[in-house]
């Protein structure tokens, strides 16, 4: 019951709802996701051309298959106390997994047979990447700040990018190691502060807390910013 009230009383958790709304919206821990979605769509924003239709369709994908498959799988993978508690059982959790990644999928596998057949490696990658690091298979072997960071940081940047171009090259490249970078810093910061949390380090878990907020909110704005720019940038 320890992990499960630390749980509940996330900053990013709402304060109002239902036990199970709550727990839902928690359990999809936004500001991260939204920093993976991020990732994505700065990638996209780094094509000389944009097709708007392409973004929305990346950002579909990356919260159904991170968002909601991901952290249900986490929650159902867990080898430790479950950690959202048992307020959602394994059969619902699983309903969560599979219609998030029919959503990422079905909208992929249309872009990827018309468009952008260079996707595919990447929608195959993170699908493994999905449930080798949220169930801890082959001992955990991936399931580390490192890997983290490639499958939710550098590779949904690659993501975007390619879902306009079909293509890569040498800046979506350098820009996956900042992203990258971000992403190791917040998983880092993100470990640290669960385990300062579960010992009542209150004025430790305060500092991790901010650091948190800085580098997801940061992230998130930066790629609102670009894409407000880019959008008056074509229109004008």
């Amino acid at each position: 019951m320890k992990e499960q009230v630390t749980r509940i009383n996330e900053w990013f958790v709402p304060k109002f709802g239902p036990i199970k709304f709550r727990i839902f919206v928690g359990m999809m821990f936004l500001p991260y996701t939204g920093m993976c979605i991020s990732f994505s769509i700065i990638g996209s924003l780094i094509s000389p051309t944009i097709a708007w239709d392409r973004i929305v369709a990346i950002i579909l994908i990356y919260f159904s298959a991170l968002g909601i498959s991901a952290h249900a799988a986490d929650s159902m993978g867990s080898k430790k106390n479950k950690p959202w508690g048992d307020h959602f059982s394994n059969l619902e959790l699983l309903i969560m997994l599979v219609s998030g990644l029919v959503i990422a999928y079905a909208i992929g596998a249309y872009y990827i047979v018309f468009f952008v057949p260079l996707l595919l490696p990447i929608a195959i990658l993170e699908g493994f990447f999905l449930f080798a690091y949220n169930y801890e298979i082959w001992n955990g072997f991936f399931h580390n700040n490192v890997w983290f960071s490639i499958s939710w940081g550098s590779m949904p940047l690659l993501a975007g990018y390619i879902m306009q171009t079909n293509s890569l090259s040498y800046a979506p490249l350098l820009l996956s190691l900042v992203a990258f970078a971000l992403s190791y810093l917040e998983i880092n910061f993100s470990r640290k502060y669960k385990k300062l949390k579960l010992a009542n380090d209150q004025c430790g878990t305060k500092k991790l807390e901010l650091r948190l907020k800085i580098t997801s909110i940061s992230t998130i704005l930066f790629s609102i910013t670009f894409l407000i720019f880019r959008a008056l940038q074509i229109t004008f």
